[in-house]
């Protein structure tokens, strides 16, 4: 078949198109595009294809066509737009004009090499605020649900107030309007459907380390201690290998302190987690909005509610509450090529079942004693105290690398 043209456009349709662009458009036996954009060629003599729903439909479509084809789309379409999809389907020819986000940064004065890209246009806001938190600038593709006041409202929940934002709406068309805001006051203004938002920070927010201290989690009271003790958390995470991607499980999350380190490290991916506890689960949700991580919390007893989550990369499992077998089945069976499973063990049977159901399932294991002291002013001295004893247990299937 012959190379399909794909073409972006403004929000001013054809009014600022190349004339070489506008004659393709207009020799073409069929033009495919979004309603908005089809519209702005009513004169086109040829067939019409409006795109909706998935557009795995369209490309099958495309593949058995015999006819001059163009698509139209907006700005650059290799820019979270359809041309990165077809290109791998179909023999295109892309043709992109002037993004949002340009148009956005050259109204406000700004450079744009140096900023974050996202977009939650038909993607939701899950894993937002680990995405964004700590950036200097940020630019954000919007949609009708996730709008500049739902964006600005998400944000002043982790508390993210050392933003503020430029709104760019209808940017190149007659009804352009750009206006900087407060989050406070975008959460209550009202935006056209086209906009993009960029996020610029102006004052310092609060930054954490990796190995968090145990302190600045939220506990519960008056027995304090049912954390994943920072030495341990820094040795589990480091064992299981994570990357900006990284789909993680943190199973019997407690307090949240693995899931909520995990996160910061996999911003791109996804992290799920699941508690039995529902007092827990509340102190772990106030953790989450203190430390600006968005993640999947269930409140339930594994491996009940696994089949909700993606398949992990990594799996780590704080506690069984009796059932190592089951939990070792379902989290063997998910687990990605070369990922990685971590236990962590405070008696010897929980090691030996571990390691056992390991090795039946086709899991080879590495065991890591920890034994943690910490220092302890006595009058004029100092002693140490001794954390309990923890097995770190590491699994990965045999034949992976």
């Amino acid at each position: 078949m012959q190379a399909i043209k794909l073409i972006g456009i403004g929000a001013d349709g054809k009014a600022s198109l190349p004339r070489l662009y506008e004659r393709w458009i207009y020799e073409s036996e069929l033009l495919v595009g979004g309603e908005r954009h089809l519209a702005f060629f009513p004169d086109f003599q040829g067939e019409k294809l409006v795109i909706q729903g998935g557009l795995s439909e369209l490309v099958e479509r495309l593949k058995r066509e015999t006819k001059r084809t163009v698509i139209i789309s907006s700005g650059d379409p290799m820019f979270y737009g359809i041309g990165s999809y077809l290109s791998n389907k179909l023999p295109i020819e892309v043709y992109p004009t002037v993004s949002s986000i340009q148009w956005a940064f050259a109204k406000m004065g700004e450079k744009w090499q140096d900023a974050e890209f996202i977009s939650v246009h038909g993607r939701g806001m899950k894993g937002l605020a680990q995405r964004i938190d700590g950036c200097e600038k940020v630019a954000i593709l919007t949609d009708e649900m996730n709008s500049p006041n739902a964006i600005a409202k998400y944000l002043l929940s982790y508390g993210m107030t050392e933003y503020r934002a430029f709104v760019g709406e209808n940017l190149g068309g007659r009804d352009e309007r750009c206006r900087f805001f407060e989050l406070e006051e975008m959460a209550d203004a009202e935006f056209s459907p086209l906009n993009v938002v960029i996020l610029q920070k102006t004052k310092a927010g609060p930054t954490w380390s990796f190995g968090i201290d145990d302190d600045e989690f939220l506990q519960r009271k008056p027995e304090k201690g049912l954390i994943t003790k920072k030495e341990i958390r820094v040795l589990s995470i480091s064992a299981l290998r994570l990357h900006e991607k990284s789909v993680v499980w943190d199973i019997g999350t407690c307090t949240g302190s693995v899931a909520i380190e995990a996160a910061k490290i996999a911003r791109e991916g996804a992290v799920f987690a699941i508690e039995k506890n529902a007092h827990d689960i509340e102190i772990c949700k106030e953790n989450l909005k203190k430390f600006r991580v968005d993640l999947t919390l269930v409140h339930g007893k594994a491996p009940e509610h696994l089949d909700e989550f993606a398949d992990p990369d990594a799996v780590f499992i704080g506690g069984t509450s009796g059932e190592m077998g089951p939990l070792l089945d379902v989290c063997c069976r998910r687990l990605k090529r070369n990922g990685r499973i971590v236990i962590n063990a405070v008696t010897i049977e929980t090691l030996a079942q571990a390691v056992e159901g390991l090795k039946q399932r086709g899991f080879q294991a590495d065991i890591t004693l920890a034994q943690i002291s910490r220092s302890k002013p006595i009058l004029d001295l100092t002693r140490f105290d001794a954390l309990n004893p923890i097995y770190i247990i590491t699994a990965k299937r045999e034949g992976d690398e």
